[in-house]
């Protein structure tokens, strides 16, 4: 092999190292940043190919998807005193890489180290101003909302981390308090449903009172309207009546004779003591009715 070839060989290598070292590759779950001589060149790396100088430059990737933080168990005060053990947990991810580079080295321990211990001042201040009852069972959805706020203000600022979610795994009481928070709660639940029966009862007797009052308007309507068809109805048939007897009077008069009868003899065991000339008798006395 001659001189020619091995320095042609050295220097393909060469171009080969160079160009190897000079591409590098951010895919979408990465976050990166470019340092030359410790300093940040680039720290919006987009995902794809890029480039750097080699040797002079140097590429720190990140992790770009949520990170989840468990927190160790934690023992927090009440504004009763009472003291409760809070296992809780974070997500969080990286949404500005030069401040999150400058402030934690890059280094995701300390950024969770970091993170933990703002969470737990959190947590800390919002259980100290309320009650046990409330933390457990009344306001949590609101203090963690309140905590998390507050939290991903602090950090978006001091270390570019957004945090996301954080959220209260578990609420232990100790022993010795256990028993009074139940019962201070099982009290609270038992008030809360003594006033929804007291209030169900106000309405159900409203209810019932305005059913009673419309019952005896709706009937006092009716008897009214059947007052009034009654009389129209009694007032036609006298009408009526009043017709047919100035037409025929004696056949009239005849007509409710024959009616009597019907009526005075309708059961065989009836007994009537009549003056054979009463008046009663006049239409089987002689067929005109006389005496």
């Amino acid at each position: 092999m001659g001189n020619k070839t091995f320095i042609a060989l050295i220097l393909l290598v060469i171009v080969g190292f160079v160009g190897y070292s000079s591409i590098f590759i951010i895919t979408e779950k990465e976050r990166a940043i470019v340092l030359q001589f410790g300093e940040i060149r680039n720290a919006d790396v987009q995902p794809g190919i890029n480039f750097k100088i080699p040797i002079v430059q140097e590429v720190r990737k990140f992790e770009g998807r949520v990170i989840n933080l468990d927190s160790p168990t934690e023992s927090f005060i009440t504004v009763e005193n009472e003291f409760l053990d809070v296992d809780s947990y974070v997500q969080w991810r990286i949404q500005d890489t030069q401040k999150f580079y400058t402030s934690t080295n890059g280094d995701t321990s300390y950024a969770n180290t970091l993170l933990s211990a703002k969470v737990n001042d959190g947590l800390r201040a919002q259980f100290g101003k309320r009650t046990v009852i409330e933390v457990v069972s009344g306001e949590r959805d609101q203090l963690l909302n309140e905590v998390t706020e507050q939290i991903d203000i602090e950090t978006r600022d001091e270390y570019g981390i957004e945090v996301l979610d954080i959220r209260v795994k578990a609420i232990d009481l100790p022993q010795n308090v256990a028993a009074n928070v139940f019962n201070r709660i099982r009290t609270e639940r038992e008030r809360e449903a003594k006033e929804k029966r007291s209030r169900g009862r106000e309405q159900a007797e409203f209810i019932r009172a305005n059913a009673d009052r419309q019952k005896v308007v709706i009937e006092a309507e009716a008897y009214r309207e059947a007052e009034s068809i009654r009389g129209e109805g009694d007032a036609e048939a006298a009408r009526v009546y009043a017709e047919a007897y100035n037409q025929d009077a004696e056949f009239y008069a005849f007509w409710r004779s024959l009616r009597a009868y019907e009526e005075s003899f309708n059961n065989g065991a009836d007994i009537m003591l009549l003056e054979p000339d009463s008046d009663f008798f006049r239409f089987l006395r002689s067929q005109e009715g006389g005496s």
